[in-house]
């Protein structure tokens, strides 16, 4: 078996779909035999992840499966490489630039905790 990343595309659909295009990127890893596996097990999992739901104004919010955008094999994948990017464009970059440094302060402190109850 093969591990790989799927990138799965989902189109947000809130009331009549008369607003500004959303759409959510999910990186997921897949086990397959193979590439052609693991692409249709991309597709299955983002089928059946479909859902709607009714918001706090009673509208209706649809995410709709899109397909698998993206499959990277694991295995060709060595100490650095990209597995993920996305670029942003923000109002405000350094209200970004320090929401990123607070949760990296976050994960520091969580993996320093956690190390000092394994220790």
């Amino acid at each position: 078996m093969n591990t790989y990343l799927a990138k799965l595309v989902y189109r947000i659909v809130c009331g009549n779909g008369q607003h500004t295009a959303q759409f959510d990127e999910q990186v997921r890893m897949i086990v397959a035999h193979d590439e052609k596996e693991a692409l249709q097990k991309g597709r299955q999992i983002g089928r059946q992840e479909e859902e709607a739901f009714f918001n706090q104004k009673q509208q209706l919010v649809k995410w709709v499966f899109i397909d698998v955008a993206e499959l990277h094999s694991l295995q060709s994948l060595g100490d650095g490489a990209e597995v993920y990017s996305q670029i942003k464009e923000l109002e405000n970059g350094d209200d970004y630039c320090s929401f990123v440094r607070h949760k990296a302060a976050m994960l520091q402190n969580h993996l320093t905790t956690f190390n000092l109850q394994t220790a």
